[in-house]
């Protein structure tokens, strides 16, 4: 297996169908979450829709470097969440990540290995393939956070 089966393989266990590292993925957390538990606050931790689109955000940034955009994506952008208010909403973000999570996923399988070791935009950045990697480490620190709130949201709710 090459490196961006690899890498595609991880990608999927992650936000698509996996269970490997958190027993759990972004579509299977996100899809049985509703609306009111996702907005739901526990003290000053974000909410699992604050955390869907902050992973959402990078996602659909990186999307559109991807299909040859600039990278306009800042991190003090990146929890400016419109407020959720019907099932309708929730149910939109929720679809917007699993949709950009697979364009990520289809990106990074067309990649070649030379493609993957080559500079993300400028140098300054690293390669294209650190980045995803950061992609990955980042979706499953959020996701072990969402794991964890939806514990305590559940609980409470109960």
């Amino acid at each position: 297996m090459g490196l961006s089966e690899t890498i595609v393989k991880r990608l999927r266990e992650l936000f698509l169908d996996g269970h490997w590292i958190t027993n759990t993925n972004y579509k299977e957390i996100l899809t049985d979450t509703t609306k009111d538990e996702a907005i739901a606050k526990i003290s000053d931790l974000n909410s699992l829709a604050e955390l869907t689109y902050h992973v959402n955000y990078y996602l659909s940034g990186l999307n559109n470097v991807f299909n040859g955009g600039a990278l306009e994506i800042r991190d003090k952008y990146s929890f400016d969440i419109t407020p959720i208010e019907t099932e309708e909403d929730w149910q939109r973000l929720v679809l917007d990540l699993i949709n950009n999570a697979e364009a990520f996923i289809n990106h990074v399988s067309s990649m070649s290995e030379e493609n993957l070791h080559g500079p993300f935009i400028v140098e300054k950045y690293g390669s294209y393939l650190r980045n995803i990697e950061g992609v990955i480490e980042h979706a499953y620190y959020h996701l072990g956070q969402m794991v964890i709130i939806k514990k305590m949201i559940r609980r409470n709710l109960k």
